[in-house]
């Protein structure tokens, strides 16, 4: 059993990422009483803050990121205390035997959160590794970006390598973190309801959806650079297709969960140019409305021409033996109708309806697992209208809801980096991302990238606050089958 680790350290502490997340994250691990006893948490970055000034810049950060019913005055002086602070130039090593000396004695263990530049990986894991902070003692949090292609991530994952083995490096991707997430390992294999249908022989096909109403917050110079293929289906979208087509593990660990999920990634069809422009569809968002409000287009944000996508839709295929012949539905966008994170079942319908002679019209059963705005499991099943049935059977479609927030309503609801970063500290890597797994992943997405400039094909237009463009229902429309929406 891996040893708690007895200090952390956070790069980026003065980060966007950190005040809404991480810096409130760990103080309801806090508040809790879920953090090691003991534990210390240094933040570093290029801002020049001493211990009390890091300390007043998190307090700041909690007051107006907390949400009311978690300020405790008494817990969040405690947990301020927690907190020091060291400035970093990541870039130059030299400045890393004064972090070293800041964090003291690491014999008791050290976990590190790295989010930083792609260009950064190599001077700061040198600068680790110059001022003894890549122990055997010592494991690694890595936040994406890793990489823009498969080339570019094998180096990082060299460099990281090179100072941390794998089973000390920790690949964080936040959709892991999340309660709706590791409810569909839940759902899948603790009920014996479900697997006898879970494949090719009772699924008809599987829709994934990831919308967005917001457009690029401030992060235009990232998003522009990595398209909404590399940024929402490379790693978040890809993982909830392997959890749903992922075989039975042996066991819940880091090596039984990660290893049956490789096999599905490594089982994705690779799609080749020729079908590039029948198998997937991009678009980029103009001018429009979204809850009522008049938004601008991508390139008015931007303020300069660009080709990157702000939609993608992909049809895709796992080529094993339970899923030979469904199709994996994908789309992700931004400045869509409704924010929404979504997985849709379609079942197959009944091989034979005994009420069509009565008149009774059969829709297959759908199960729909929302994972946010709201979180619940919700399956549609057919029962009959209440009546005498003179004028024939009327049938219905009805949900059968679970609502996590409604069934758990007294459990707290939880950041997703708060698991993550627990788990972190705990050393469990069940819910992070091993090397073959991304890389498996990134092979895919340069298939279907190569494709693109192989087609020479451009992002379609579509007006914010509709569904993307016309070509991405007609993606699915071809098959018979429609978006839930």
């Amino acid at each position: 059993m891996t040893q708690p680790a007895g200090k952390l350290l956070l790069f980026g502490a003065t980060g966007d990422l950190s005040q809404r997340m991480l810096l409130p994250s760990l103080y309801g691990l806090h508040a809790d009483g879920l953090l090691p006893e003991g534990l210390t948490i240094t933040g570093t970055a290029r801002s020049d803050h001493d211990d009390d000034a890091f300390r007043a810049f998190a307090g700041e950060a909690l007051a107006e990121f907390l949400p009311a019913d978690r300020k405790d005055d008494s817990a969040v002086k405690s947990f301020l205390e927690r907190l020091h602070y060291q400035p970093l130039d990541a870039s130059k090593t030299e400045g890393f035997a004064a972090l070293a000396e800041k964090l003291g004695d690491i014999s008791n263990g050290l976990a590190i959160f790295l989010s930083t530049a792609p260009w950064l990986f190599g001077p700061t894991i040198k600068g680790l590794q110059s001022a003894g902070l890549a122990c055997g003692n010592v494991r690694i949090g890595l936040e994406k970006p890793l990489g823009n292609d498969l080339k570019t991530s094998r180096e990082i994952n060299d460099i990281v390598a090179s100072a941390f083995p794998e089973e000390r490096t920790f690949r964080i991707d936040h959709y892991l973190g999340k309660e709706t997430v590791q409810n569909i390992l839940a759902l899948r294999f603790g009920n014996s309801l479900f697997e006898p249908v879970w494949s090719a022989r009772g699924i008809d096909h599987v829709q994934i959806t990831v919308s967005e109403t917001v457009g690029l917050e401030g992060r235009g110079g990232y998003f522009d650079d990595m398209g909404s293929l590399r940024d929402m289906v490379q790693n978040h979208m890809l993982q909830l297709l392997a959890l749903i087509a992922m075989e039975p593990p042996a066991r819940y660990d880091g090596t039984s969960v990660r290893d049956e999920k490789v096999k599905v990634l490594r089982s994705l069809r690779k799609i080749t140019p020729a079908e590039v422009p029948h198998l997937t569809v991009t678009g980029q968002y103009t001018g429009g409305a979204v809850n009522g409000k008049i938004v601008p287009g991508y390139l008015d944000e931007l303020e300069k021409p660009s080709s990157t996508e702000t939609y993608v839709a992909i049809k895709a295929h796992v080529d094993n033996w339970r899923w030979q012949g469904v199709p994996f539905y994908l789309r992700t966008g931004k400045r869509l109708a409704e924010r929404r994170s979504e997985i849709v079942v379609q079942f197959k319908p009944v091989p034979h309806s005994i009420f069509a002679d009565r008149g009774g019209l059969l829709h297959a059963n759908t199960l729909i697992i929302r994972l946010q705005p709201e979180e619940y499991v919700r399956l549609l099943v057919m029962a009959k209208q209440p009546g005498l049935d003179r004028e024939g059977i009327r049938l219905r479609e009805v949900p059968l809801n679970l609502s996590l927030d409604h069934e758990f309503a007294h459990a707290r609801r939880r950041i997703a980096y708060e698991r993550l970063l627990l788990d972190l500290i705990e050393g469990d890597p069940t819910l992070f991302v091993r090397r073959d797994e991304v890389e498996a992943q990134w092979e895919w997405i340069d298939a279907i990238r190569a494709g693109w400039e192989a087609s020479d094909m451009h992002p379609k237009s579509y007006a914010s606050g509709n569904w993307g463009p016309s070509a991405g229902i007609a993606l699915t429309e071809r098959d018979g089958v429609t978006w839930n929406e």
